[in-house]
């Protein structure tokens, strides 16, 4: 049997062999659903690093990039965009490029580098996610990238809402993706409404930006899996 596993925050990713596994990158709030929702939209491609001066520096390369960088939830003064969602509209993105860094995202998807695959999850692409990955012959990892490498809600229930689908295929599940199924079960029925306990969430309330919470909780409203090609995250195909 292959295994189905949850790393809960990045900080415990060196106990992971990645090289064994294909990873499933998971920051809810807000970069992994900005990311689906801008590849789905015709984004060429989206170019995530690590951090705010590596982002910049492209801007000197003169190839017309648009450049996203956030930290502790906002935009960084003098970048086109942070990872709000609604950024990354097909009028916004289509045909471009996009270079993102971001406080939690791309550091779990830096450190996730060396596995066989990497791929980027969110509610918005949940059952084309794992339709795929039920087709993959290999260990699964869902990678939480939580919040400045602490545990968070909202990854978690996410990566419980995967292993739902996937837990009666061939995989064997380690604890905690059995407990991120359990607090799955807990919040199906009304995800909002159990979001809306998280500190996450309380933190993006605090800078007016509900609604991205709210469009982040939509479920299977993207079918496009972003793949990480080289530097470059691009659509899957399959």
């Amino acid at each position: 049997m292959n295994k189905l596993e949850v790393c809960l925050t990045p900080a415990l990713i060196s106990l992971y062999d990645v090289e064994q596994y294909i990873v499933v990158i998971v920051d809810i709030f807000r970069a992994t659903s900005s990311i689906c929702y801008g590849i789905e939209n015709d984004a060429e491609a989206i170019i995530p690093v690590s951090e705010v001066e590596a982002c910049s520096a492209y801007r000197a390369q003169g190839l017309g990039y648009l450049l996203a960088a956030e930290r502790n939830g906002e935009v960084v003064a003098g970048f086109d965009f942070g990872n709000s969602p609604f950024s990354y509209t097909k009028e916004k993105v289509a045909g471009k490029t996009v270079v993102l860094t971001t406080t939690n995202g791309t550091q779990a998807l830096h450190l996730s580098r060396t596995a066989k695959k990497v791929v980027i999850g969110s509610f918005l692409n949940l059952t084309a996610l794992c339709n795929w990955l039920k087709t993959q012959n290999e260990n699964i990892l869902l990678v939480c990238a939580g919040w400045k490498n602490n545990f968070n809600l909202e990854d978690t229930m996410f990566s419980g809402a995967v292993i739902e689908q996937l837990k009666g295929s061939n995989f064997k599940l380690d604890d905690p993706a059995i407990a991120a199924n359990d607090l799955y079960q807990l919040g199906k029925d009304d995800l909002n409404a159990y979001v809306a306990k998280t500190s996450h969430s309380d933190r993006l309330k605090k800078l007016g930006i509900e609604a991205d919470i709210a469009f982040c909780l939509n479920v299977d409203l993207t079918t496009a899996i972003p793949v990480l090609e080289g530097e470059r995250l691009v659509m899957l195909q399959w």
